[in-house]
């Protein structure tokens, strides 16, 4: 398995030559700096830590400059682990690019969703609403808290109750790769994906058999055309004075 760092963009949709559409993620990859490297014999499993987008050495602390001063690197705002056996060929100091993944693949996108701040039971585990009379007194509640006398001394844990609802780690799956442009760094991905516009997301290889694997149609090229040159005007034969006085 393998796994890449980017930054959710937006969304657009791109066009197939045969006239398909494909609403797409924008998924900016810049280039993913290996920064440590997990061993089976030292730490227990294989994974690699890698820093995305890069900053200046006033803004880092310690820890952060130690540990690009052993990659020969600067310190990145963010840093996280991604596992897989396949990562284990990376030495400190590499560069993890976008064309690790090429169009056509299959890949599970991970990101943290949108949350939704404080929210009431109703919204956040889709309880039922009371009686709307104007003589009840329940409409948006939480409900009893009563546990037959099995947990007297405090609230059963697990109990729904109103909340911090959202932001929390997503996952989704089998996401089909529409381009690769490694160049300028970015990756086409089919649908939408969790989170919020300029988050952090983790792309990596499928880990669920797709039986029936779509495949990606060529797209349209952008073909810039060059506005026509303009004529020179055409200058005049000059006319004799005789000519001009007949």
């Amino acid at each position: 398995m393998k796994a890449i760092l980017g930054r959710k963009m937006g969304m657009t949709s791109v066009f197939a030559e045969d006239g398909t559409l494909y609403p797409v993620t924008v998924v900016e990859v810049l280039p993913n700096v290996v920064t440590q490297v997990k061993t089976l014999e030292k730490d227990g499993y294989v994974a690699v830590q890698v820093g995305y987008e890069e900053k200046k050495e006033s803004r880092a602390n310690k820890a952060e400059k130690g540990i690009a001063k052993k990659a020969n690197t600067v310190p990145h705002y963010v840093s996280r682990e991604l596992r897989g056996d396949e990562m284990g060929s990376y030495q400190l100091g590499d560069l993890i690019k976008a064309d690790l993944f090429q169009a056509g693949d299959i890949v599970d996108v991970i990101g943290t969703s949108k949350g939704h701040g404080y929210s009431g039971t109703i919204k956040r585990w889709h309880m039922h609403i009371g009686p709307k009379g104007h003589g009840s007194g329940y409409h948006r509640g939480q409900g009893s808290f009563a546990n037959n006398g099995r947990y007297n001394h405090g609230v059963m844990p697990g109990k729904h109750m109103s909340g911090h609802h959202g932001n929390k780690s997503a996952t989704l799956l089998n996401l089909l790769v529409v381009k690769v442009d490694a160049e300028k760094g970015y990756i086409l991905i089919k649908g939408g994906l969790p989170g919020t516009k300029k988050s952090i997301v983790t792309i990596r290889s499928g880990v669920k058999t797709v039986k029936n694997k779509p495949s990606v149609k060529p797209l349209i090229e952008r073909v810039k055309v060059e506005a026509p040159k303009a004529e020179a005007p055409v200058e005049e034969a000059p006319v004799a004075e005789e000519a001009k006085s007949e």
